[in-house]
């Protein structure tokens, strides 16, 4: 599937790492292996996440997309600490965040990730201005005066809210909040940013900026960012879109240049192949496909490299019928022609009968 777009905002591929995973690069720094998610409410079970595969490079920006209840939330509050996983395997850096103890994970949590919520009331505590937003952060892991002015310093000029340090959170606009959210999360240096619809209560034009800021600050810090989103663009602005439908990863997207005209991009989409060999069509497919007869199972077809997928019709309808076996040990059944045939042939003749 493709989808055209104009080229605008953060230039596709200029924040990449140098390859991505599965390019033979660098270790992934976060890597998700057959990964499930089960809530239990009652004597019910809701699973979220089904054998999820994922893995993100180091300096990577990636969006997450999915319809609602899909798992794209449960997958990042597991990347946060914020949930425990059922199953599988989930490491960032060096954490092992399946096995990880109390203790290591509220480390973790403040040492090593950083999270931007969508209601910016849940990343601003509301009776402190900017700067002392900014420095909170610093001051709760002991961080001296000194060094706290000088990194709220570095982030108000990052962020480019410098005339705006005495100010308090009302007193921002929306778009406003989210920047000095993102400087927050950025506080304590951490090498992975996570958010949650960051532009989620935005307009088109701020949402855009926001998303500019990720990638600037991508550059700026080397962090790698993930972010939940269902902004319709958002391509644009990222190095890969990760797709994700009823808790699995279903498809990968790219923004890739096109020589159509000048400034031109097209997002290519492509399936995803877990380590099951398992993959998810598009609904469309499957659409166009059940109106082609696909009432179920579907024939598979691998001719020079390609693979073809057509509805098998019904064949349970067109198989033979088994052959019961005979269970009556008096009966002598006739044997085969072939083998009376050489009865016949090798057989001694009787007296007197011609052979």
């Amino acid at each position: 599937m493709v989808r055209e777009t104009p080229g605008s905002g953060f230039a596709p591929g200029s924040a990449a790492p140098e390859s991505l995973p599965g390019e033979g690069g660098p270790a992934p720094y976060v890597a998700c292996s057959d990964l499930f998610k089960i809530f239990k409410l009652a004597d019910l079970e809701v699973v979220a996440l089904r054998g999820v595969d994922l893995e993100i490079a180091p300096g990577e920006v990636l969006a997450i997309v999915g319809a609602s209840g899909s798992g794209k939330t449960t997958l990042l509050n597991i990347l946060a600490g914020l949930e425990r996983p059922s199953a599988g395997q989930v490491r960032v850096g060096a954490r092992d965040l399946l096995h990880i103890s109390e203790r290591e994970l509220v480390l973790y949590r403040r040492q090593d990730v950083g999270f931007v919520w969508q209601a910016s009331s849940r990343n601003l505590v509301p009776y402190l201005n900017v700067r002392d937003n900014l420095e909170l952060p610093l001051a709760i892991a002991r961080v001296n005066r000194a060094r706290r002015r000088q990194r709220s310093e570095e982030l108000l000029t990052a962020l480019g809210i410098e005339d705006k340090a005495r100010r308090f959170p009302a007193q921002l606009s929306g778009g406003e909040q989210q920047r000095v959210a993102i400087g927050v999360a950025l506080a304590n240096r951490p090498p992975l940013l996570l958010a949650d619809e960051p532009t989620g209560e935005l307009d088109t034009q701020a949402a855009g900026e926001i998303f500019q800021l990720l990638g600037e600050m991508n550059r700026a810090f080397g962090v790698t960012v993930v972010m939940v989103t269902h902004y319709p663009g958002v391509a644009q602005y990222v190095n890969r879109v990760v797709h994700i439908r009823d808790g699995r990863i279903s498809a990968e997207s790219f923004l890739q240049s096109t020589f159509r005209r000048s400034g031109a991009t097209v997002q290519q989409e492509y399936l995803v192949v877990d380590r099951a060999g398992r993959l998810q069509l598009p609904r469309e497919y499957i659409e166009q496909l059940r109106r082609s007869g696909l009432s179920g199972l579907a024939a598979a077809d691998l001719t020079e490299g390609q693979v073809t997928i057509k509805p098998a019709g019904n064949p349970a309808a067109s198989a033979a019928a088994p052959v019961a076996p005979d269970t009556d040990a008096d009966h002598d059944p006739d044997p085969p022609a072939d083998v009376d045939l050489q009865h016949q042939l090798f057989r001694r003749p009787a007296p007197g009968e011609e052979r």
